[in-house]
């Protein structure tokens, strides 16, 4: 399995779950709603796509959420 190399370039080991699986952290922005939608990305079951598709436009809409606040 290979590591997920944060911006700081020190490798991160995956998460391992209750249930076994792992998990590469979830990157942080700072901004804590964002973190907040990339970490229930990065929890989602890696054998459910339905899962995954849904956290992932959750994170898309965070992220236009806030991206329109800029332009506002």
């Amino acid at each position: 399995m290979s590591e997920h190399v944060p911006d700081n370039g020190e490798p991160v080991e995956p998460e391992v779950t209750d249930a076994g699986s792992t998990h590469a952290p979830a990157p942080e922005t700072g901004d804590l709603v964002i973190d907040a939608a990339l970490r229930d990305l990065a929890e989602a079951p890696e054998n459910d796509l339905d899962a995954q598709v849904e956290r992932g436009e959750q994170v898309q809409r965070t992220l236009q959420g806030r991206l329109s606040d800029l332009g506002g």
